[in-house]
């Protein structure tokens, strides 16, 4: 597999993973927002902004 593929396989299972973490914190208890809210939203925030950095990488090949 080419490394364009590779990459392109990769940004598509970072933006499941996004989606699955954005889907974890719309259904928080309050008492696990307290618990893991800050810290999901920061890891949700990380994987969108590689996920751009690979998509841009993958565009630009």
């Amino acid at each position: 597999m080419s490394a364009a593929a590779e990459l392109a396989a990769v940004s598509s299972t970072l933006d499941e993973l996004t989606r699955r973490v954005g889907r974890i914190l719309t259904e928080l208890t309050s008492s696990e927002e307290d618990r893991y809210g800050t810290d999901l939203r920061e890891v949700e925030r990380t994987l969108g902004v590689a996920n751009r950095r690979l998509a841009r990488m993958v565009s630009s090949r």
